[in-house]
């Protein structure tokens, strides 16, 4: 099985993941919230909800990236998964205006909750669960560069701040006997899930606009061509871009003009041997120029 096809299954295994384990923290949160009648852990059940629905659309859009390059879509279908994160993003944000609104309800008429440390306990349950599947995520989408797994890991991870809140000021209300500090935790978690969602929505659509590859990428690129291109004079024009898991480098690169098309070809196999090793999966352009097209501010070649 080749390179890229290894790595679409795996990522597409981790989202049948996410979808299962996302459906047992749901059956558990709404224990808790049963058993509680609690509106914090009603909003973290309601929260949980929308990682259900966006493991499913990470899945779609997964299956969308996999397919080839094609008449239509010569450079591949990689983005969809761009738009699978940009779908989170505003879930998150729906679920965090579901969540104030309940905590507006609750605040208006407050009462204490029922079985609070069975509650506790059930809840307790489901947010190690989805602490461990989170940092599982996380790592899976920066080593197999999926934004679609990565932006399910911080999804998730937003349900462990959460719950963790939830469960920190759900904890104090048998204790004070204040039913306040029910919706009170509820409404401030919404507010730190507002600002991920919105992190969230901000970096996808940066992608989908063709950002630049990070800046610590950029730097390895340029060590590689500066490392790797010798008999060539320079290289400019630099641009990048990252689409799903696959990078996009074209750049013009300066040779000799007494220097053979056999020759400058050899360069650029060597090239683009080197940066694919760097940067895994990645099309590369290189436009070959003479001497004379010279701009003397690009990258040197040693």
């Amino acid at each position: 099985m080749p390179p890229e096809a290894r790595g679409m299954d795996r990522a597409m295994r981790a989202a049948w993941g996410s979808l299962l384990v996302s459906f047992v923290v749901l059956g558990l949160k709404l224990a808790a919230w049963w058993v509680t009648g609690s509106v914090a852990l009603y909003s973290d059940a309601l929260e949980t909800i929308i990682n259900v629905v966006a493991a499913a659309a990470a899945l779609v859009a997964l299956r969308i990236s996999a397919r080839p390059a094609d008449a239509d879509h010569p450079y591949g279908h990689q983005k969809a998964e761009y738009f699978s994160a940009v779908l989170e993003g505003m879930m998150v944000l729906g679920a965090a205006a579901a969540i104030l609104h309940e905590a507006y309800g609750a605040w208006a008429h407050p009462a204490l909750p029922e079985a609070p440390f069975l509650g506790m306990a059930i809840n307790g349950a489901a947010t190690l669960l989805n602490a461990f599947w989170a940092a599982f995520l996380i790592r899976s989408g920066r080593a197999w560069r999926s934004p679609a797994i990565l932006a399910s890991g911080r999804h998730v991870l937003t349900d462990v701040w959460t719950s963790g809140g939830v469960l920190a000021g759900f904890a104090l209300v048998p204790v004070t006997g204040w039913a306040w500090l029910d919706p009170a935790m509820a409404a401030l978690v919404a507010l730190n899930i507002i600002w991920t969602g919105i992190a969230m929505v901000r970096d996808s659509v940066g992608a989908l606009m063709d950002r630049a590859v990070e800046p610590e990428v950029l730097t390895a690129i340029r060590r590689v061509i500066r490392d790797e291109a010798a008999g060539a004079l320079e290289a400019h024009d630099l641009r990048t871009r990252a689409s799903g898991h696959m990078t996009f480098v074209e750049f013009h690169l300066v040779v000799p003009e007494a220097m053979t098309v056999g020759a400058a070809h050899a360069i650029c196999d060597r090239l683009e041997a080197a940066l694919r090793a760097e940067l895994g999966e990645a099309v590369i352009t290189i436009h070959l120029e003479p001497e004379a097209e010279s701009e003397r501010r690009g990258v040197p070649v040693l």
